[in-house]
């Protein structure tokens, strides 16, 4: 597998993100429910953390009019390469809340492998799921799961994914530490999963990382660009 070919011709806003695009240039300038903008200008200190030992996570701009972006380049033998969670906004994550995220995704090839998690805080013993919402892409596949406790893996919605075009996500949770909140993913404006009566919010809660993680892959290379990423209290805020 090559990483040296030039990918910029190719990696084109789907139809549907350039229509939500149109739409921010015509809406107020903001949203009052906004909670956090991870916009690419401010750099990757917008991320709480950056979690890539071995790899490769900075701003990129390929000078074609798109502006700016994260890039994370996991190489192979590495298990990670992401931007974990919200600076200065953490606290808006708990329980019994509703939140909506929302970014713009590309990769580098169809198995990128989870490139988001909804990653449990603490380690072992000190969470039931560790990672209650995980997306992947896989195969040429773009794929939502759901682990309840105790590991059980639900795969609760798949679409078609296009390596080198830039896809629009947005990820709504109705954050539960019982089994009463929900989830609904879109992707390039098309509900792709939607599941309630399932548990969102673990022992010690969680937090959102963008990237790529191995996923059972760690031999794999991957590399994933992604766009725009904020935090607010409905799909409005984040369109």
């Amino acid at each position: 597998m090559t990483h040296r070919r030039d990918l910029r011709p190719r990696l084109l806003l789907a139809p549907s993100a350039t229509a939500a695009a149109m739409t921010l240039l015509t809406a107020s300038p903001a949203h009052a429910a906004v909670l956090w903008d991870g916009n690419a200008d401010k750099g990757t200190g917008v991320f709480a953390a950056i979690l890539c030992p071995g790899g490769v996570a900075r701003v990129k701009n390929w000078g074609e009019g798109h502006g700016n972006f994260f890039e994370f380049h996991k190489p192979a033998g590495v298990d990670r390469c992401e931007g974990h969670s919200m600076a200065g906004a953490e606290g808006h994550l708990a329980d019994n809340k509703t939140l909506w995220f929302g970014w713009s995704l590309a990769t580098k090839t169809g198995t990128a492998q989870a490139v988001f998690q909804w990653k449990s805080n603490g380690t072992n013993d000190q969470h039931q799921q560790n990672y209650p919402v995980l997306l992947f892409v896989e195969n040429g596949r773009f794929k939502v799961w759901y682990v309840a406790p105790g590991e059980q893996w639900h795969l609760i919605g798949t679409a078609a994914w296009s390596a080198d075009s830039w896809h629009k996500i947005e990820l709504g949770l109705t954050t539960r530490s019982d089994d009463t909140g929900s989830i609904q993913v879109y992707k390039d404006g098309s509900l792709i999963a939607s599941r309630t009566g399932v548990r969102t919010w673990d022992d010690r809660g969680n937090k959102p990382r963008w990237g790529t993680y191995r996923g059972g892959w760690t031999e794999v290379s991957s590399q994933v660009w992604v766009d725009d990423p904020k935090m607010g209290t409905s799909r409005a805020d984040v369109d």
